[in-house]
């Protein structure tokens, strides 16, 4: 795992601001929502606090996206013929709530 993706997962599940490169963490303690982000994108989503997030790919299906969110407790994503599994499952990436 890359070190970028390590700070980011942990600022996330830590609920701490974070910004390198394309990635960001943001905490917006206005709504109690932290957001993990990539190139602009929230892929991981959840309240201050709670005990499950959710992850997207935004419709991006890069390695990248991948990478980040493999980073994330509970989230084994993996590529066969050009599809996407979650966790062993087929999927299209869309909201998927993650418990950790």
């Amino acid at each position: 795992m890359r070190k970028i993706t390590q700070i980011s997962v942990n600022n996330f599940l830590n609920d701490s601001n974070y910004t390198n490169s394309n990635t960001c963490v943001i905490v917006n303690k206005f709504t109690n929502v932290v957001r993990l982000m990539l190139f602009g994108n929230v892929i991981a989503e959840k309240n201050i606090g709670e005990k499950s997030f959710k992850i997207r790919t935004c419709g991006y299906f890069s390695n990248t996206t991948k990478e980040r969110l493999n980073g994330l407790p509970n989230v084994n994503i993996s590529q066969k013929n050009y599809h996407w599994f979650l966790n062993g499952e087929l999927w299209k990436g869309n909201d998927e709530t993650i418990n950790f």
